[in-house]
């Protein structure tokens, strides 16, 4: 029993261990488990490097090379276009600029106020436009990109405020321009003749004179370019003047005011000036012209006119001595050069001038007194120094305002070589009001107010214009 019993263990031991064998061979032979636990078999064949697992292998990476490369030219287009793009921005940049100083110099005429047609169209008008008037302009001439605007020299053109516009006439442009100005002043005098013992307490007459003046002047003016550079022009006017002085005359003693009203009317100077444009100008940068004006004497002169007596006078020793009629002119040729300047400056445009008026002197002269001729002889009235300055600047389309100061410096008056006895220097100054009303592509009303700040100078001086080009 003890041997078969052993002979059954070993038969025991020997079928287990052959169990054991084959279970360790099939683990073996059996493929690890997928990672995600999905139960996914790597096929044996692609650990032995099948040749058709590499093929798709390599296929797929072909397949994202093409996919990468794809992309990257993809990418270098984008950049190209973006090059370009940075390019026209460049290009649209300059172009505005460009178009900026055209509309500045020329356009704006089209977009905002002033008398721009009335000195020939196409001229320029007012200063730098806002952005709103480029778009405006630039999308009614749209041009190339690339392809500047043609450059404009003129400059802007503000509402007058004094005689010498800033816009020459263009080439073979014909401008013609009625004008009513009206003047008014008024002026005290008062004459102490003879002496005091204390202050306040005059042994003597006293000669009191208030002095009431009124002119309304009628012009016609032509201009006419020569060049886009060079107008001339010729201005015929025609005067009226009133005078009322309240006097009580010296040596009477008389206690009764005496009114002596006088008025005259008639051809005024004729004058002719010539205007030069030096420079071309732009946005921030000023224009120059030169200008040269001729006045003649073809007004009645006061040495034409009948002048009462004062001490002259044989018949009447106690004349007034003033006038009994007005004269229409100055009575001496001159010759006044000058230039003027303006900068435009957005939204406003900046303006001056400067002059001097030299007036030549007469020879042989004799005074118009009520009992004949009385021989003065030589007669040199003192020359005369300008300045002003002003800015101008537009409200809308139609409408444009200026603001300026002018001031004057006149000399002495001398005969036969000595000052005139009560001859002095006179400061004149006055403050300026313009505005401008476009009627029509070729028509505009102009109308200009000067206002006297010191006592020489006329209280009122209203000037009303309608510049036409025809």
């Amino acid at each position: 029993m003890e041997r078969k019993r052993r002979q059954w263990a070993c038969a025991a031991g020997c079928a287990g261990l052959m169990a054991f064998g084959g279970w360790a061979s099939a683990q073996e032979a059996s493929p690890p488990a997928s990672p995600s636990g999905a139960g996914q078999v790597v096929p044996t064949a692609a650990k032995r490097g099948d040749p058709a697992s590499s093929t798709t292998i390599r296929q797929r990476l072909q397949k994202q090379d093409a996919q990468i490369d794809a992309m990257r030219h993809q990418i270098d287009a984008q950049v190209a276009q973006l090059k370009l793009m940075r390019q026209q921005l460049a290009q649209q940049a300059a172009d505005y600029a460009s178009l900026r100083h055209a509309i500045g110099v020329r356009e704006l005429d089209q977009q905002r106020g002033g008398n721009l047609q009335t000195t020939g169209a196409g001229s320029p008008t007012q200063p730098m436009p806002s952005a709103s008037a480029t778009q405006t302009v630039a999308a009614a001439n749209p041009q190339e990109v690339g392809q500047a605007p043609p450059k404009d020299t003129r400059p802007p053109e503000v509402a007058p405020i004094s005689n010498q516009p800033g816009v020459l006439t263009p080439k073979n442009s014909f401008v013609l321009e009625p004008s009513y100005q009206f003047g008014y002043s008024a002026a005290n005098q008062v004459d102490l003749v003879g002496y005091t013992i204390i202050p306040a307490i005059l042994i003597g007459l006293i000669d009191i004179r208030t002095v009431r003046t009124t002119s309304h002047t009628v012009t016609l003016t032509g201009r006419y370019g020569i060049t886009d550079r060079l107008e001339l022009e010729v201005r015929v006017p025609y005067v009226w003047e009133g005078s009322n002085i309240v006097s009580r005359e010296v040596f009477t003693g008389t206690a009764t005011n005496n009114v002596l009203s006088s008025s005259g009317s008639g051809l005024g100077d004729i004058e002719a000036t010539a205007r030069y444009q030096f420079n071309d100008g732009g946005a921030d940068k000023p224009y120059y012209i030169g200008w040269l004006r001729f006045k003649s004497r073809t007004g009645e002169d006061p040495f034409e006119v009948r002048t009462d007596c004062q001490t002259r006078c044989l018949e009447n020793v106690t004349g007034t001595g003033l006038p009994l009629e007005l004269p229409t002119g100055s009575g001496f040729y001159s010759l006044q050069p000058g230039v003027t300047w303006l900068l435009p400056s957005d939204p406003v445009v900046i303006f001056g001038n400067l002059s001097y008026m030299y007036n030549f002197e007469r020879h042989n002269v004799s005074e118009n007194l009520v009992v004949g001729k009385q021989f003065i002889g030589n007669v040199k009235v003192g020359n005369v120094a300008d300045a002003s300055i002003g800015v101008g600047f537009a409200m809308n389309d139609k409408v444009s305002l200026s603001l300026g100061y002018d001031q004057s410096f006149i000399g002495v008056t001398r005969e036969a070589g000595s000052k005139v006895p009560g001859s002095t220097k006179v400061w004149l100054g006055s403050l300026l009001v313009g505005g401008s009303y476009r009627i029509d592509s070729k028509r505009t009303l102009n109308f200009t107010l000067g206002v006297g700040v010191t006592r020489d100078t006329p209280d009122v001086l209203m000037t009303v214009r309608v510049p036409m080009a025809l």
